[in-house]
């Protein structure tokens, strides 16, 4: 198959084996490029990449781990994860799931840049949701903690309603095509054994389908990283970290760069 990756027309075969060969598509002959199997999905790299994160729960016996669906979307990934991580929208683009008003209120959360595992963690996360899963039965408070371990892709553990000592998890890996277009691959890691994956990726597609033309309507489609582009509110503290993340990576890929 074909497909693009930054900018670049990037080519994809399958040998008899199963591994993978990804390569530049103006020439097949030339050095390939780094290839990972993970979670399910391939991974490559025009660079040098890094080992990808771990997320131990894909591992976990118990679980259903189901690729949703691969989505294109005309925006930037740094958009596209910075909707991920706020919660303030739920009540309105995703009433009666999500979220429901009036209960619109993002409480007090806390927020780190781990310079040790260069990530973000935002934690104490908590919302009411009238239909927080696929096994929800009853609207509930949901404890949510919010993972970016990569500038593209971001990690959300959910408290199940089946084991109040685990968590569901929600992964979104973008794949940047361009500046301003992605494509979007959801994978879930769930406690669920009532349901077929049909069931569970119509529901999160539900959800991803309320999101998309939301993000495609941003203005402007790439994220600005200068801080008073735009103007934040208390309930966007993992956007802030999340853009202060970018600048000092030293990010330039689908942002507009802070002028300082």
């Amino acid at each position: 198959m074909e497909t693009r990756l930054l900018g670049q027309r990037l080519g994809i075969l399958r040998a008899a084996g199963g591994d993978f060969r990804v390569f530049r598509a103006e020439d097949k002959s030339a050095t390939t490029l780094p290839v990972q199997s993970a979670y399910g999905f391939v991974w490559t790299s025009p660079g040098r990449p890094k080992p990808i994160f771990p997320i131990p729960e894909y591992h976990e016996p118990d679980r259903r781990n189901v690729a949703v669906a691969s989505v294109g979307v005309n925006v930037s990934a740094p958009r596209a994860i910075e909707n991920f991580l706020d919660m303030g929208h739920f009540p309105y683009v995703h009433a009666g799931i999500l979220g429901a008003e009036p209960r619109t209120e993002v409480k007090e959360y806390d927020v780190e840049i781990s310079v040790d595992r260069d990530e973000i963690l935002a934690t104490r996360c908590r919302f009411f949701q009238p239909m927080a899963s696929t096994v929800s039965t009853s609207g509930a408070d949901v404890d949510y903690i919010y993972r970016v371990p990569h500038p593209f892709c971001s990690v959300l553990y959910k408290s199940s309603p089946l084991d109040e000592r685990r968590m569901d998890v929600i992964c979104l890996f973008l794949q940047a095509m361009d500046h301003e277009r992605i494509r979007a691959h959801m994978l879930l890691s769930i406690l669920d054994d009532e349901h077929d994956d049909t069931f569970i990726r119509r529901f999160q597609l539900l959800i991803f389908g309320q999101d998309k033309p939301i993000l495609e309507n941003q203005v402007p489609k790439r994220l600005p990283l200068d801080p008073r582009a735009e103007t934040p509110i208390r309930a966007d503290k993992s956007a802030i970290a999340y853009r202060r993340w970018l600048s000092q990576k030293g990010v330039t890929y689908g942002v507009i760069p802070s002028s300082a």
